[in-house]
Parts: structure tokens; sequence; C-alpha cells
């Protein structure tokens, strides 16, 4: 059982641990060196952890790492599953409901998306205001599982707006641009066809990428507060005439480091200064 599995896991990293962490963040691909800006961290394999999966995605280093940034303890994820890896949404979902299990209460996700909207050029920052779910995959299905939360989770708020708020105020404050879109998820693992991305552009999207959204609603289902950022790490296809692939994905990842950092780790402050962590 799901549940069972929660409770073995978060029991496994609380014994590892000190302090709980009141943040969790998911890194995504090209993103996980974010972890260079923790102190006094503790570093758990996926694999020591009790029911999580070994990533196999190149930039997903698959590890929990537990530290301090601003004197807050932080929990950070450093790579997650996908569903077009072929695990089930129990599995994929399992490390942020475990997160909020050791008391993670406000979760930061990011990715490498592909950009839509006309504005959107690789190594920019965007902060999802909302997402479109076309991966035809939802981590509810089945069984509600009531401990964790209700049978039909409302998702108007699903990325914070008073969080997106002090994320872009921190932006503006350290002289990092950051934009506002709307994500679209679909299952992977081919990039989207010209055609696809044309009408993901007519039904609202200005991103696209394969994963976030599962844990983004595993996440609002257990009443976390959620704030979603994404690298844009390419055009996607059609926009421009190249060719798509992971390593640049990774490349142009890496580059926005710099300013993805500042504004992650400032927030995290300014959580402290306000006394929401």
């Amino acid at each position: 059982m799901a549940l069972s599995k929660i409770l073995e896991a978060s029991q496994y990293i609380l014994s590892k641990i000190s302090t709980k962490p009141k943040v969790g963040i998911v890194l995504g691909s090209g993103l996980g060196i974010y972890i260079d800006q923790m102190q006094n961290k503790t570093i758990i394999p996926y694999e020591d952890i009790p029911h999580f999966r070994r990533t196999s995605v190149e930039g997903h280093s698959g590890a929990l790492i537990i530290g301090e940034i601003h004197g807050v303890s932080v929990a950070a994820l450093q790579g997650r599953l996908h569903a077009y890896e072929g695990h089930p949404m129990e599995e994929i979902v399992l490390p942020v409901r475990t997160l909020a299990a050791i008391g993670v209460e406000i979760l930061f996700l990011t990715n490498a998306s592909g950009g839509i909207n006309p504005n959107f050029h690789p190594g920019d920052l965007v902060s999802i205001t909302d997402h479109i779910n076309l991966s035809g995959r939802n981590p509810l299905v089945g069984p509600n599982i009531a401990e964790l939360g209700p049978r039909f989770p409302d998702m108007g708020n699903a990325y914070d707006s008073e969080l997106r708020k002090l994320l872009a105020a921190v932006a503006r404050n350290h002289h990092v641009e950051i934009k506002d879109g709307v994500y679209c998820s679909v299952l992977g693992p081919t990039y989207e066809t010209p055609a696809e991305i044309r009408m993901l552009r007519i039904i609202g999207a200005d991103l696209v990428g394969m994963s976030t959204v599962p844990e983004v609603i595993a996440a609002n289902h257990l009443g976390l507060k959620v704030v979603g950022v994404a690298c844009i790490t390419n055009y996607a296809a059609g926009i421009k005439q190249e060719k798509l692939n992971h390593a640049d994905v990774k490349k142009v990842a890496e580059k926005a480091m710099v300013g993805f950092a500042t504004i992650l780790t400032e927030t995290i402050g300014e959580l402290k200064k306000t006394g929401k962590v």
C-alpha cells in the first residue's frame, strides 16, 4: 500500500537527520548542481531509501540532500522519475509524498522546458502560473488515500499565488529576469512535433515538458504550497529549424544556474524573514 511505503521511506530519512525540513526542492534536468548552495549537507542516495527508485535519465543524479539555506532546513531531491521511464504514478510521486511526511510544507518544483511562447528564449527563467495536463496520467487515479488528502482536491491555486508574488519580488530586487507562463505536461519521451506545438500554443501553453505535473497534483492533494520554476532550455519543435537533444538541454540549464540559484536561495531567505518557515 502506498501509505506504508511513505511511512517506511520517511522513517528511514528521519533516522538520518536531526532537524525536520520545512522546505522541499525538486531539481530537474541540469539543475542538480544547485545543491552546492546548501550547507551542512546530509546526502542519501535514492537506492538507500526504502521504495525509492534510482533515476535513469542523464542529468538526474538520484539523491536526497538535506541541508541548510539561510539557516532554513531544506530537503532537495536531486533528480526525479518520469512516466516515460515506465514507472507507475505511485512511484513517481512517492518522493514528494515522503517530503511531506518528514515535515515539508512548501515545495519548489523545477524543470527544463521547451519554449512555445515566442517571447521565451533558451536561458529564460519562468514562474509557472498554471498547467495543462496532456500526459494522460494522474497520480490520484485509483482508491483515494484519505490520510493524504481529499478525493477531489481543488487545483484553482495549484501554484501558490502569494509565493509566486514573493518569487517575482525577489527576482526584481536581485535584477534577475523571470517571466510567467502556463506549463503543458506531455508523456514523452519523444520531443513534440511541430504540429503538436502549434496545437499547444492554440490551447494556451507557453512552455512544455515531460514532468512536474504529477508532483504538483500530489503536493496539492497533500495541502503543500507549491512554486514552479522552469528553465527554458530550447525552442519547441518548429519554432526554430534545429534538432533537439537532451545534452543541449542540460548545458543551457547549467548556464542559467546563477540566476536560478539567486532567486531560489533568496526566496527561501525571505520566507525565513517573514516567519513562514
